[in-house]
């Protein structure tokens, strides 16, 4: 497996007063694969997302990506781990404002010893045309390309998407979701989605259900659809 998650536990607070958050989770995905976690709130999706994302700390278990144990890690290298493999898109968008569309995507690519074009993203993100504009400019749909082009732009191993439309009105979450599934086609990036809305496991290869900590569900989907005939 390209990512393997072994026995991880995660808990919030001390003493009398911890909450176990994660239960013990186990998991793997190939490389290229398009994972889908639903979960309803406070099932431990998030917590998760940002404990593979290397953003929060687990208490115990371990993570293996492509062959290296991040537990291992020291601060240098986990900063080198989150460079080389990961790309992030939140559901708020955390765009520089003083920034073009351009110049935001750019701050991606200084990260990247060998980063995609950048124009060639901004034809497949559908923005060349709001290349020179700044955020407050942009639609919400707009701003949230904007981040998936940042995201992606350093060509991530893994690609951990935290409910990424759920600031987004019906018709441009369909179009953010088509987006995402492009870049995990066209670029075989490892895409893990965070969401609660349970129509969008349909577009995915694996779906993985959480409730209360633990994996109640993990399965691949034999009837996947593509992202613009799901419906809800």
């Amino acid at each position: 497996m390209f990512l393997q998650l072994d026995h991880i536990k995660k808990s919030y607070g001390t003493g009398d007063n911890a909450t176990l958050v994660l239960k013990g989770i186990d998991l793997g995905l190939a490389r290229g694969e398009f994972c889908v976690l639903l979960g309803p709130s406070g099932s431990g999706k998030s917590t998760l997302l940002n404990i593979i994302g290397g953003i929060d700390s687990m208490d115990s278990g371990t993570i293996t990506i492509d062959g290296e144990l991040m537990n291992q890690m020291k601060e240098k290298q986990l900063t080198r781990y989150r460079r080389t493999h990961l790309g992030y898109v939140f559901q708020s968008y955390n765009l520089i404002p003083n920034l073009t569309v351009r110049e935001n995507i750019e701050v991606g690519a200084y990260l990247s010893k060998d980063p995609l074009p950048v124009d060639e993203l901004l034809h497949v993100l559908g923005l060349y045309d709001h290349r020179n504009k700044l955020p407050n400019q942009l639609s919400g749909g707009q701003q949230q390309r904007t981040a998936i082009g940042r995201a992606v732009v350093k060509k991530p191993d893994i690609l951990l998407c935290d409910e990424p439309t759920g600031a987004l009105d019906y018709t441009t979450s369909k179009e953010i979701l088509k987006l995402i599934e492009t870049v995990n086609q066209t670029y075989k990036s490892t895409v893990i989605m965070v969401t609660h809305n349970d129509a969008l496991k349909y577009m995915a290869d694996r779906v993985i259900s959480l409730k209360d900590g633990v994996i109640t569900n993990n399965y691949l989907n034999e009837n996947k659809l593509p992202a613009e005939e799901l419906e809800w």
